[in-house]
């Protein structure tokens, strides 16, 4: 696999105004594979989460066992992680115009 989507949402509420998101971002961006994140913050839940890509299901266990985790047990919340194989789906995608893929789109017209 070569793109790779992890979703990730902690089960805490934290009004994202209250996240100092640019020291994280900093941080987030040391680790290999990583080619974006879409930061998430749950309607009447405050919870906080975010949908990234990346380039291998190894480099995105890697940050799922070196950030996210450690997170976790920082503020005492609940983890989900879910991966998702940005392959498979790619055509599916380019149909509906995903910004994930829209380099791909326009190759192919």
């Amino acid at each position: 696999m070569t793109q790779v989507f992890l979703y990730a949402e902690y089960q805490i509420s934290i009004p994202f105004s209250e996240i100092d998101w640019v020291p994280i971002n900093l941080e987030m961006k040391k680790f290999p594979g990583l080619k974006s994140k879409t930061w998430l913050s749950g309607v009447n839940t405050n919870t906080v989460g975010g949908f990234y890509e990346f380039d291998s299901v190894e480099n995105a266990q890697s940050y799922i066992d070196n950030l996210l985790i450690p997170f976790a047990k920082q503020v005492n919340g609940n983890l989900t992680v879910k991966l998702f194989d940005g392959y498979v789906t790619k055509e599916a995608s380019i149909g509906m115009s995903s910004p994930f893929y829209l380099a791909d789109s326009h190759d192919r017209k």
